[in-house]
Formats: structure tokens, sequence, C-alpha cells
């Protein structure tokens, strides 16, 4: 079945209307009406290429919240009309190792992403959320729990399975001094996320207009990382640091804030290489780790704790049209906290 969509055919285009194809559904598949689609930095990396690896016609969107508006027969877990979403992946082997542990994310034989991934149905490539609709197998759908403001619950699909999942993994929660680097989509979600698991949460910024708007989100504190004297203060004092920064920084002086065998996890993807100096983690024992959005029962969990605890994303509604400003104003951090488009934009 031909769609509407919004994409672009080579790096140097702006993005544009187009039709592509959604497979027909399937015995398992669950066909979604796309209601919101948040905007990722990921997206602008893939449609401009500077990942090096983007297959053309590009159609970005990984942060998926829609109805169901039919399902194959053999389909048990959703219902025409319910409200679901879909994050990152659409399908994966299930077989290796890593599937069976429910990390389909690191799939031994080549996870699906929502775009850009391998279409093993039509053949070509996969298109993700900037589309009135998608066909998914079941496996890969997600129960939406949240009743209301499902637009702020889209960007929990991407940032918030990015940082739930490294929170979660090391143990965050009450008794734990966490620091979040950064108050951007990622961080914003990871400030709300600690504090709602009970740890203590520091903003680490180079803006002190952010100090306000982190406390509000739940951090107790905010720290410049720009005053040396701020940064000394706080030296071995965390136990957990996640950076979220997807521009080129310096990590060394936030290693230097962790305690014994603290740990700083890396979930920003900055273009270029970081340079971790050996001293930084060799005193201390401490670790570098990096982490990657989570599995399909893991962002389920997360979705679970978000309406649990009333947690959605901050975010600016614009039309479909309005992506290609949206993605510059994305670059200069113009935005609290995350863009999301209202796709009935592309269907009056």
């Amino acid at each position: 079945m031909s769609i509407s969509a919004f994409g672009n055919a080579s790096p140097k285009e702006l993005l544009a209307p187009m039709t592509v194809d959604r497979r027909p559904v399937g015995a398992t598949d669950v066909q979604i009406d796309i209601l919101y689609c948040g905007v990722c930095h990921s997206d602008v990396h893939q449609a401009r290429n500077e990942w090096k690896n983007t297959l053309y016609p590009c159609v970005p969107g990984h942060e998926i919240v829609g109805t169901v508006v039919a399902v194959g027969n053999k389909v048990t877990k959703y219902q025409v009309d319910d409200i679901v979403g879909v994050g990152c992946l659409v399908d994966s082997c299930r077989t290796c190792e890593a599937c069976k542990d429910d990390e389909e994310q690191f799939c031994s034989n080549g996870a699906v992403f929502t775009y850009n991934g391998p279409d093993k149905h039509l053949g070509g490539h996969t298109f993700g959320g900037y589309s009135t609709g998608v066909v998914v197998d079941e496996e890969f759908v997600l129960k939406v729990r949240h009743t209301d403001n499902l637009a702020a619950v889209a960007p929990l699909l991407c940032a918030g399975i990015t940082t739930y999942s490294p929170l979660r993994r090391w143990g965050v929660g009450p008794g734990k001094r966490v620091g979040v680097i950064g108050l951007g989509g990622l961080g914003h979600m990871a400030v709300k996320l600690a504090s709602a698991m009970g740890a203590e949460v520091i903003l680490f910024t180079t803006s002190p207009s952010k100090v306000d708007d982190a406390k509000r989100l739940g951090a107790s504190d905010v720290l410049l990382s720009t005053d040396e004297e701020q940064m000394k203060k706080a030296k071995g004092g965390f136990d957990f640091i996640l950076d979220t920064v997807s521009a080129k920084h310096d990590v060394n002086p936030y290693l230097g804030l962790l305690g014994r065998h603290g740990t700083m996890v890396l979930v920003g993807v900055p273009e270029d290489p970081l340079s971790v100096a050996a001293f930084s983690i060799i005193f201390g024992a401490k670790n570098f780790a990096g982490s990657l959005i989570g599995g399909i029962k893991e962002t389920q969990e997360m979705l679970d704790f978000c309406a649990e605890h009333q947690i959605t994303s901050d975010v600016e509604m614009i039309e479909m049209g309005q992506v290609n400003e949206a993605y510059e104003r994305l670059l200069k951090s113009d935005v609290k906290y995350r863009f999301v488009v209202d796709m009935k934009s592309m269907k009056s």
C-alpha cells in the first residue's frame, strides 16, 4: 500500500513530501495510523548522511505513537483502536543470544531499525515515522498506557529508553548521586527519570539559563561545567554520570568527578571521536561505558514506569512542513526539549 511520507533523496536535499510503500498486513502484523512522531537528533544525522551509512530515499522518524487500524489473524496482543508505540526497532532475528536476552538492539544477525534498515518484506530499506502509517510485527509494537498528552509520549520511544536503560542497568536509585551532562532532548528525560527512581540528580550545563528548568524537571542542583571552582568542589562525588551530549566535548573533567568504581555512560553520539586520558579512569578504577537504546521488553518497562509516574517529554508541536526549520533549530538547541510532529498536518 502507498502512503504519504516526508523524506529526502540525497544528503543535500531538504525533506519534502514523497510516497512510500508499506507491506500488506500479514498474520502477525499490526497496521498503525500514526498520530505523532518525535524528531530525534539521529534523524538529522541520518537525513544528512553524517554517519556515512544512509540509504536513500530516507524517511526518518522512530518515536511513533498511533492508533491500531488493522491486525493480522494471528495477532494476540493488540486490537483495533488500541493506542500503541513504535520505537527504534521493527525486527530482529529473534534467535541469537542477544535476542534471547531481550536485547534485540544488539542482534548478532542485524537488528532491523525503523528506518534505514533492511526491509525483508518488500526489499530495499525501511521507512520511518515521518509518514501517515506503518505496518509492524506485533512483537515490536508497544502498549501505551498514558491516557492523555500522547504527543509528549512519542519521544519516550527513543529519548526515554535511551536514558532509562543505562539508569536501570547501573542501579540508579535511592542513595545514588547521579550527574547528567546536558539538558537537551536526552538530558531532560534523564533528569526526570533518575529523579523518579529516587536518586539525587545534579545537572551539568554550560548555560546558566537552564538552572531553573533543571530544578523544575527534578534536579536537586545545577553545576556550571565552565566554572572551575564548582567542578573542583564536585570532584569524586558521583556514583554515576550520564553523558547526553552529541557535540564534540572533553569527557575527562567529568570522569574526574566520579568516585571510586564510579561509572560514566555515553548515550550522546558525537560525530568525532572522543579522547579519554588513561589517568582519568585508572585512578579510582572508574568505568567509561556506552549504551544504545534498549530491547523491546525494557522499552515496554520504561513506558509503564513513565505512565505510573506520569512522566512525559517536554515538547514543542510542529507540522510536518516545519521539519526542516526544526532541524536547524535542533542543531542550535533552540527547543524545550523535543519537537513532535502532529501527523494530522499530513492528512488534511
